[in-house]
């Protein structure tokens, strides 16, 4: 037997060897001042690529306004509790429909956190009878929620239909059995690779197999399809999808979540949802900004047509220069090297510290061993000047990583040719 906390003690991975470093450089780090294209990390100015903020709404002076307004008004106590006991408004009751509304649903329930509501969801929808069928590179919050489930579930590989029909045809014979349902998982776009969920082809199978789908859409709402519904309209199958999930901490700049579907489907859910039922009302001011929000969203195109102007820009002048962007397909911009985890720390070092630009890295087990990524999220309010910085710096970057620069799996002083 073992002391509980002894098994605990932290490691930082595979990079302790720079732990000698501040605690919020490589982790931890500290963006400071206004949420934008240009901020302060470890006291200077940086070109910043690492924040969600696709539409550029979280500094947007109407949206700062109406947040300004509507904390003053209401604090954020209000409403005091639960929505089923005391904490239910107006406003909560008007943003759920006009986000049913805008991404095409019958209803939507508004939920207080991103993560907490898809495992809360998961849990409330399936019992031990049921079968969960999921993507292999499912978010964590899938994950987690499907890890709670009491039943058999089965994963299927990466956006591969023939692999979903295998796993569609073992849940069928099993659910045969128990007298369950069956759930298939998929995100909408996933938001390390940045590829879209193949949900055309994840709708088509329904034309053979019984199940019922539940989409992930956290980047793709306000990124993709025509007005920004998401990518179920992108694809041209958003009546499809039976439930549509998103947060409001990427596209809308803010906290919170909703999840959308049929009238019946939603209302067992605010009676069923343990993460709701149990959990104070999302606040006031929180709620009012979210409608700002989805109003510029719905009322100011140019919005995400100068996210796609970015996007476009960054990842065709990264792939003219020969860098490997996987099958994105989307803003999110993931560019890959080779390398071990010494390479991708003075990489990220030399970015920040000679070419002044911050943009999330990510290393093993993220990524494969042998894999260095440097995610780049584009915004609307990142301009063709910023574009063009950065790619001069990553030209710079693929060079030294060529010639073997940043080999040294110590930390070295490093300083622009």
């Amino acid at each position: 037997m073992v002391d509980l906390f002894d098994k605990l003690k932290m490691e930082a991975g595979p990079l302790a060897k720079y732990s000698y470093l501040p605690d919020d450089y490589f982790t931890f780090p500290k963006l400071e001042g206004d949420i934008g294209p240009h901020m302060t990390f470890n006291g200077k100015k940086v070109l910043n690529w690492s924040l969600n903020n696709y539409l550029g709404l979280a500094n947007h002076p109407e949206v700062r306004r109406v947040d300004a307004e509507s904390a003053a008004q209401y604090g954020l106590g209000s409403p005091m509790g639960a929505r089923m006991m005391s904490g239910n408004s107006v406003h909560h009751i008007e943003l759920e429909k006009q986000l049913a509304d805008f991404i095409m649903k019958e209803d939507v329930m508004l939920l207080n956190f991103g993560y907490q509501g898809v495992v809360s969801i998961i849990d409330a929808i399936v019992d031990r009878k049921d079968i969960i069928v999921y993507d292999a590179e499912s978010h964590a919050c899938i994950i987690d929620g499907v890890r709670l489930h009491m039943g058999k579930r089965f994963v299927f590989t990466h956006n591969d239909m023939e692999s979903l029909e295998k796993q569609l045809q073992r849940a069928t014979r099993l659910a045969n059995e128990t007298g369950g349902g069956i759930l298939v998982i998929t995100e909408g776009v996933f938001g390390m690779s940045g590829r879209q969920g193949d949900l055309k082809g994840v709708v088509a199978l329904k034309e053979k197999y019984n199940f019922r789908l539940f989409v992930d859409d956290a980047h793709g709402f306000g990124t993709m399809g025509k007005i920004g519904a998401g990518t179920g309209e992108e694809q041209g199958v958003q009546d499809q999808i039976d439930l549509y999930f998103s947060t409001f901490a990427k596209s809308m700049a803010s906290i919170g979540a909703f999840v959308g579907g049929d009238k019946k489907i939603i209302k067992y859910l605010r009676f069923t949802m343990r993460s709701q039922i149990y959990a104070k009302s999302l606040p006031m001011p929180l709620v009012i900004g979210a409608i700002k929000r989805l109003e510029l969203l719905r009322t100011q195109p140019e919005l995400k047509a100068n996210l796609w102007k970015i996007v476009n820009a960054v990842q065709d002048g990264l792939k003219d220069q020969g860098f490997n962007l996987g099958l994105t397909s989307s803003p999110v911009t993931p560019v890959l090297f080779k390398g071990g985890v010494g390479e991708a720390a003075n990489m990220a070092m030399d970015l920040r510290e000679n070419f002044n630009i911050f943009c999330s890295v990510v290393i093993y087990p993220v990524v494969p061993k042998d894999v260095i990524m440097f995610r780049i999220i584009p915004t609307a309010v990142h301009t063709l000047e910023d574009v063009d910085r950065t790619l001069k710096a990553f030209a710079n970057l693929k060079e030294k990583l060529d010639n073997g620069f940043f080999r040294n799996e110590e930390l070295i002083s490093i300083t622009k040719p």
